[in-house]
């Protein structure tokens, strides 16, 4: 069964190669700004499912796998910093705070949409302006959301993450991934 990834985000990329699925990557055109009224797990929900379904028309002999995160701040959307003076103020405002991270998933052939949500809890630690300056120097994380990589050295602005799998804080949740595979009826050991 063809599968195909609606996102050229390379972190999810890069995770979905560890299931060693052949798969292909198309990328999905969705405007992603919240509606009205849209809560952040509302918005990561609509947001997956908007992703696959914008390839599934494209390509409907395939299993089309659509993600999204959304960070939440104190009952706020917090989106992707795309520049260095938002990525200082949203980890500027992230210190010593709690910080919810929504990953959707939705799979998607046809009338068939299998879906999972994971959320993730990071705890920030205290951080200082300079440590969070020698942070974004390091690894300039301003397509990530919350401005951080987990995978890299974001691990040291953190004092606990609180999350049933791991890999929901890079991007893509591949227990519930592979669950919703298995369940679509492709083979994973």
């Amino acid at each position: 069964m063809p599968l195909l990834l609606a996102s050229t985000s390379r972190y999810r990329r890069e995770l979905l190669e560890r299931l060693r699925l052949p798969f292909h990557i198309a990328r999905p055109d969705v405007e992603e700004s919240p509606l009205p009224g849209e809560d952040s797990i509302a918005l990561a929900q609509r947001l997956a499912q908007a992703k696959a379904a914008a390839i599934a028309v494209q390509h409907p002999e395939s299993w089309v796998i659509g993600a999204d995160q959304v960070a939440e701040l104190n009952g706020q959307p917090v989106g992707k910093p795309g520049h260095r003076e938002a990525a200082l103020a949203q980890l500027g405002a992230m210190s010593g705070q709690q910080v919810r991270f929504h990953t959707a998933l939705c799979l998607l052939h046809g009338e068939r949409r299998l879906e999972a949500l994971d959320t993730t809890t990071v705890r920030f630690r205290e951080l200082t302006a300079a440590e969070i300056g020698r942070y974004l120097d390091a690894e300039q994380p301003f397509d990530c959301a919350g401005s951080f990589k987990s995978e890299g050295l974001g691990i040291t602005l953190f004092e606990a993450i609180e999350s049933s799998d791991p890999t929901a804080l890079i991007g893509l949740p591949l227990i519930a991934l592979s669950r919703l595979l298995r369940e679509a009826g492709f083979e994973l050991p």
